[in-house]
């Protein structure tokens, strides 16, 4: 077996990189970061534990190779990472926030607002971001990662770290949940959703 070979850049090298490779990705990683974890703060943990990450190994990355799917890798990783943590521990609840809560006058006003749809308004209807936030973390990662963010399935099973095989099933599984989720809303806005063909 070859070992990855890794390369000693020197600071200024690792600073050229950082900046002109990693960081023009930022607003990606973060776009994805936020469609896996439905929360603004998370997405930007995520986002600055993956270059933190990135900056921290960037010998073991080629310079010329594609930066965007290195970077999206790691930021997987660490959010499959986090998720498993975050899964074994009981939930958490701050009485103090609920006390307050109830003890206020407003309570019969419903403030609470969807960040999720909020923040994807411009770029899908509310029935397509619903529909995409539904599906399950794999299928939903897929979808971002061909539809959204334009990867090749080759790039696609770098960064998810499974078999370009297994890419095209889940994606082609994801895209027929998808359909399902949203054919009453297509035809709602006119389109015809008959299978006969």
């Amino acid at each position: 077996m070859s070992e990855v070979q890794r390369r000693k850049y020197s600071q200024e090298e690792k600073n050229a990189i950082f900046d002109g490779e990693f960081m023009p990705h930022i607003d990606s990683m973060y776009n994805f970061g936020y469609r896996l974890t439905f929360d603004e703060d998370d997405a930007k943990d995520l986002v600055q534990d993956t270059y933190l990450k990135a900056y921290r190994f960037i010998n073991s990355f080629e310079q010329g190779t594609n930066a965007k799917a290195w970077l999206f890798r790691i930021l997987k990783n660490s959010f499959i990472n986090e998720y498993r943590k975050k899964s074994k521990q009981p939930t958490k609840v701050d009485y103090q926030e609920v006390e307050t809560y109830y003890n206020s006058d407003d309570v019969h006003y419903q403030s609470t607002s969807d960040l999720r749809a909020e923040s994807v308004k411009d770029m899908l209807g509310d029935e397509i971001s619903n529909a995409l936030n539904s599906l399950a973390v794999d299928f939903r990662t897929v979808i971002i990662l061909c539809d959204l963010e334009g990867f090749t399935y080759e790039e696609m099973a770098k960064i998810l770290d499974i078999p370009i095989g297994t890419v095209r099933s889940r994606l082609h599984r994801a895209r027929n949940l998808l359909k399902e989720k949203l054919q009453g809303y297509a035809q709602n806005m006119g389109y015809n959703t008959d299978e006969e063909e």
